[in-house]
């Protein structure tokens, strides 16, 4: 493998994907003082927390299964009622940044089409709505490419800064769950169809 090659690996597997996305162009005093952007991310931060809480639990349930099943239907159907809770508080944070983007993603950071400018080594703070699970995240990115394109507005790729290992797990899961539709979309085209 020559070192072009090697430079060239990605740390982390990428996927197409589509995400409701908010994008704020941090001020240098914003990026001094980060809690000035937290402030406004409450209500992602909670989508983010329940996400997490979900999956964490989630080898819980299985153990419980094996002891008491009463106790796992019950558990299973409020996990359903917060997940559902969830989708609403993600419908009403999707109305205030509007519809789903395609993007480019990973756990190392993301990719997006911008209409303005934004530039090189800019911190951002960006708010996504992963679907279909509607989990939400506010994270910070530093632009490390912004390029014009030929229908206008700009290529931008960007690195997450300073991920707390919780969101990496979140995003970690999303791309898996993607993958794995991906692929059963792939396997349902090569089936053969009946006559």
């Amino acid at each position: 493998m020559s070192t072009l090659d090697e430079e060239e690996r990605r740390e982390y597997y990428r996927i197409e994907d589509s995400v409701a996305l908010e994008i704020h162009l941090l001020t240098d005093e914003e990026a001094q003082d980060p809690s000035q952007v937290q402030s406004r991310s409450i209500m992602f931060d909670l989508l983010s927390e329940l996400h997490i809480s979900e999956f964490e639990s989630q080898h819980l349930l299985r153990q419980l299964d094996e002891r008491d099943r009463v106790m796992n239907s019950f558990l299973k159907a409020l996990s359903k009622r917060i997940d559902l809770l969830s989708k609403v508080m993600a419908q009403t944070i999707m109305g205030h940044i509007g519809a789903p983007q395609p993007v480019i993603i990973s756990e190392g950071g993301l990719q997006f089409r911008s209409p303005v400018l934004l530039p090189v080594d800019g911190l951002l703070s960006l708010k996504m709505v992963l679907m279909p699970q509607a989990s939400g995240l506010m994270v910070q990115a530093k632009v490390i490419r912004c390029s014009r394109r030929p229908d206008g507005g700009f290529d931008v790729g960007t690195d997450f800064i300073d991920l707390p290992d919780t969101q990496r797990q979140l995003l970690a899961r999303h791309i898996l769950q993607r993958q794995a539709q991906a692929r059963r979309e792939a396997l349902e085209k090569e089936k053969p169809q009946p006559d």
